[in-house]
């Protein structure tokens, strides 16, 4: 690889950083790629392993493979410590130093207890496949310890209490499927137990889930977790979260506990800490602020993207509107920064960013789901099979979308969710997850 060409760094293969990896192929610049793990994440369908309906190759690539024919790209497998933008220098944990000409930082996010980081211990998030293989262990493993308990229905209704705080997507996705998997997946598999007597608790601290969807589509999703078995507590919010259970506040003032062994997080998500290695504003969420190209302040060759970045579409009106923290933000905002690259070294500019958006998805369990896409909204089994198809479309690879399609028929003719081996129990205070 010519050393005299421009060097772009990218930090982080996530959708930003692989669909500007994938934009830079062939162009007259040399490009690393820096991720702390091997492969590209489907993240999407993280809470599929972590429910146990999907192995973990079903919506992960290797990098290395998905872009062995790009001649121009090196893939480095590193944690990135900090980056010095003045010397244009990203700095790695084990004392390397790149220099860059263009860098794009496309870090993603982590998991944000407002304050609270002690709860993580109790109530994990769900960001990568470490997290989604801890969390379908707890969630196994609390059936497991519950058919032990049989003889002390106190303490296995705490076992059989599975509690997911927060109304987003990603909360309803996991509470409809936690509900399935207690009704139908383990049915007539345990003695002493009946799985399906299991409670599930959706904890949302506003008026309604799903807030991101217009209010009849909030009301549709609601009503159909109900049907799965959910019980939705809205106007929630939490103020406590320790070994064996949640404490709320109501809206009234008044606190009620919740005993529960098994409690998911899915409430808040924040920028990753390298954010604040740049020295530029940052917003609440700890996200960088950026320009009409995803620039920082004052530093044109660095570009900021995804769900590290507060980003703005400017429309065709002049108005700016928020990016959304969802993947076809981060793709497109990627796409954009390194066709900016390639601009910039021509002379030019491209045009400031425009988000396009092409609505929004999100199931609810088997045969249920809420789609919105923009003058056309729907529910139920159709929007279900919507949402199927364009998750099969989008994962990376043939075999993938084979794999995850015939995965998922299998389990809507049967009920059964094939991965669900558990190496090792976790129960919340294990030591290696303190």
């Amino acid at each position: 690889m010519n050393a005299e060409l421009p060097h772009v760094v990218i930090v982080g293969c996530g959708f930003g950083g692989l669909e500007a990896t994938k934009v830079l192929e062939g162009a007259p610049v040399r490009v690393t790629l820096i991720d702390r793990s091997n492969h590209h994440l489907f993240q999407p369908l993280l809470y599929q392993v972590a429910t146990a309906g999907l192995s973990a190759p079903s919506i992960a690539s290797p990098i290395r493979h998905m872009r062995r024919h790009q001649r121009n790209l090196t893939v480095l497998m590193a944690e990135v410590s900090a980056i010095d933008k003045t010397q244009r220098q990203v700095h790695l944990d084990d004392g390397q130093t790149l220099t860059y000409d263009h860098l794009i930082v496309a870090a993603g996010a982590t998991h944000s207890y407002f304050g609270n980081d002690q709860w993580q211990t109790y109530a994990p998030g769900l960001k990568t496949l470490a997290d989604a293989f801890k969390l379908r262990a707890r969630l196994l493993s609390a059936f497991e310890k519950a058919e032990t308990l049989a003889d002390q229905p106190a303490a296995r209704d705490g076992w059989l209490t599975f509690v997911v705080i927060g109304g987003g997507p990603t909360g309803v996705e996991m509470a409809g499927t936690l509900a399935e998997i207690a009704r139908h997946t383990l049915k007539d598999e345990f003695r002493r137990i009946d799985p399906s007597r299991a409670k599930v608790l959706l904890v949302e601290g506003s008026d309604r889930v799903l807030a991101a969807f217009k209010p009849a589509q909030s009301a549709q999703a609601q009503a159909q977790l109900e049907r799965l078995g959910v019980t939705v507590l809205v106007n929630s919010r939490v103020v406590g979260i320790d070994e064996t259970g949640v404490e709320l506040q109501r809206p009234d003032g008044q606190r009620e506990r919740i005993a529960s062994h098994t409690k998911v997080w899915a409430a808040g998500v924040a920028a990753s800490p390298l954010a604040r290695t740049l020295d530029v504003p940052l917003d609440r969420a700890g996200r960088v602020i950026v320009d009409e190209h995803m620039n920082i302040p004052g530093h044109p060759e660095v570009y900021v993207v995804g769900d590290m970045a507060a980003a703005h579409s400017v429309e065709k009106d002049g108005s700016r509107k928020p990016v959304p923290g969802v993947s076809p933000g981060a793709k497109q905002a990627g796409r954009h920064a390194a066709r900016q690259i390639l601009a910039r070294m021509n002379g030019r500019s491209e045009p400031a960013f425009r988000y396009r958006d092409y609505g929004a998805l999100a199931t609810i369990g088997r045969k249920a789901a809420v789609a919105d896409l923009g003058s056309i909204q729907f529910s139920g089994f159709s929007a279900w099979l919507f949402w199927l198809f364009v998750h099969v479309y989008f994962l990376i690879g043939f075999r993938n979308r084979l794999r995850v399609f015939a995965d998922w028929a299998w389990a809507y003719f049967t009920f059964q969710r094939h991965a669900r081996i558990v190496v090792e129990p976790q129960h919340q205070g294990d030591p290696d997850e303190a």
